[in-house]
């Protein structure tokens, strides 16, 4: 099984926007038997709450489910669980491979906008600060394409 762990700050807008927007992509390449997909934030203050009102919207307007995902925050055995920990930003990317079980990571972690170099940016902007949440789910949407052809090119699926 390959699993993917979409990490941002508190897990509640840019996360669980790549986990929903993931887990529908797989699940329409008839994938989702083999490809898991989680999302967890570097913080822990939103601990259980349901993802942000701002990309529960986004998500209902474009029909891409949510249910059941709840806040969480990383754990040290994430690091052994998950093929591929996608930081969604260079704070969080710095903050995971800092975090208890790091050094010993059997996936791969990797910042998410590098999927996307030809936005010349390094990191998905927060809405929870900026408010554009349209933005964050266009890159979204642009980098859990890539990654999913990243996976089906590196597993042979």
């Amino acid at each position: 099984m390959v699993s993917v762990l979409f990490v941002c700050l508190g897990n509640i807008c840019r996360s669980p926007m790549a986990e929903a927007v993931m887990r529908q992509k797989v699940s329409e390449a008839g994938l989702s038997n083999v490809i898991s997909i989680d999302s967890a934030g570097t913080g822990d203050w939103h601990i259980g709450h349901q993802p942000h009102e701002g990309t529960r919207q986004l998500l209902d307007t474009r029909k891409i489910s949510y249910h059941g995902q709840k806040a969480r925050q990383i754990a040290a055995e994430d690091f052994n669980q998950f093929t591929y920990i996608v930081c969604m930003d260079t704070s969080n990317e710095k903050n995971v491979l800092a975090w208890e079980g790091a050094a010993n990571a059997s996936g791969t972690v990797f910042r998410f906008m590098t999927m996307l170099p030809e936005e010349q940016i390094a990191d998905v902007p927060d809405p929870y600060y900026t408010g554009n949440f349209e933005e964050v789910y266009r890159l979204v949407e642009a980098g859990c394409e890539r990654l999913l052809q990243r996976i089906r090119a590196e597993h042979s699926l």
